[in-house]
């Protein structure tokens, strides 16, 4: 078997419906996610070889979903990349962003599938090929949001799943989002690690009053406090003294550029989703890096096959975040697990392990259902 010789033979895909775990459903300025309909992505080699990827695309994100995604798919990258040589994976993410524009959440589902064939044609784990591992394990945190009971339910069911790190979604309106941290403070206790994500829900004054008044619970950071386009009214937030997370604000590498020269950051939520797939999620950090910025990988509530991405590109990160926890979060969030053997994840931090690839595969009830 040699990957040098490998092509393209087939490209399948399987969309999938995943209701989250009831206690969990995220409630944030950009509405509720309390369903994820994704689609899963494998890519087979002429030697054989089955890569997987999974496509974790929301149309309030990025415009895309399981729709638009299964359509382009199959009717335009599948038809640029067969009979393509595996190797190099790079060379075939420049072909898809050749006939497709756009679509970040979609060119990284395929994205992933091939770098998983191509490693697992290697013999050797992803984040090896991505240049790692720098580190096989990362710290994680999980969202909190809701009011009342609603809250206490989600963190009930949080702590139940071992996590003690919590990011709480804020910019609803800034005495709900005060009465929502005071009450995650209270449960969590002083020594909690607790940071709030506003999604861009504040104006430039909500924001500045939000963090005055938050300061009280000793958030960690603060995520996305404004509006996306709004880099001078981030870097305005980061005099106030709390460490601001760029998240909506970075998709690809000229949204990086644009927050750098206009300060606007101090830590960049990476996604392989915005940025396109893991060694373009690499890439951002490693530029990240070089300026001086620290790195954490984000989550948009991806499945199983798309955190094992997350924990492999984490992995292969020269820096990432050692302040703040990641959003590698899989089947905690969710009412069942699409792999056949799940993450090592207690809630406090996910583990590599050993397997090629990402060292993970779909149940074998779904592997049937790809067509």
């Amino acid at each position: 078997m040699s990957v040098l010789t490998a092509r393209i033979a087939a490209v399948h895909t399987l969309p999938v419906s995943l209701p989250a775990h009831p206690a969990l459903v995220v409630r944030g300025a950009k509405g509720t996610h309390d369903r994820s309909d994704f689609l899963l992505v494998r890519v087979v080699t002429t030697e054989g070889v089955e890569g997987y990827g999974e496509v974790s695309a929301t149309p309030l994100w990025s415009g895309e979903d399981a729709a638009s995604a299964e359509h382009f798919v199959r009717n335009v990258l599948t038809t640029a990349l067969l009979g393509r040589k595996l190797a190099p994976p790079g060379a075939l993410e420049a072909i898809m962003d050749r006939v497709l524009a756009a679509n970040p959440f979609t060119k990284a589902g395929v994205s992933t599938a091939l770098w998983d064939a191509y490693a697992r044609s290697l013999g050797m784990p992803l984040v090896t090929a991505l240049g790692g591992p720098y580190r096989d394990e990362v710290p994680i945190k999980l969202s909190l949001s809701g009011d009342g009971e609603v809250l206490e339910k989600a963190y009930d069911a949080a702590v139940s799943s071992g996590f003690t790190s919590f990011k709480v979604k804020v910019g609803l309106g800034i005495d709900g989002d005060l009465t929502r941290v005071a009450r995650v403070r209270e449960l969590a206790g002083l020594g909690a690690f607790i940071g709030v994500d506003a999604n861009g829900g504040w104006s430039r004054a909500e924001a500045r009053e939000a963090v005055r008044r938050l300061s009280t619970f000793g958030p960690a950071f603060v995520e996305q406090p404004v509006k996306p386009s709004d880099l001078e009214g981030m870097a305005a937030v980061r005099s106030l003294g709390v460490p601001v997370v760029a998240d909506e604000s970075v998709f690809g590498a000229d949204d990086l550029a644009r927050v750098i020269r206009a300060s606007a950051a101090d830590v960049i939520s990476i996604y392989l989703g915005k940025s396109g797939g893991p060694a373009k999620a690499v890439v951002q950090g490693r530029v990240a890096e070089t300026f001086g910025l620290d790195t954490l990988i984000g989550s948009n509530g991806e499945l199983g096959l798309g955190a094992a991405a997350q924990l492999h590109v984490a992995c292969a990160l020269p820096a990432l975040s050692e302040r703040l926890p990641s959003d590698i979060i899989g089947a905690h969030y969710y009412a069942e697990d699409i792999l056949e053997t799940p993450l090592d994840s207690n809630g406090k931090r996910v583990r590599l392990t050993d397997g090629h690839g990402l060292g993970v595969v779909p149940r074998d009830d779904l592997r049937r259902r790809f067509r």
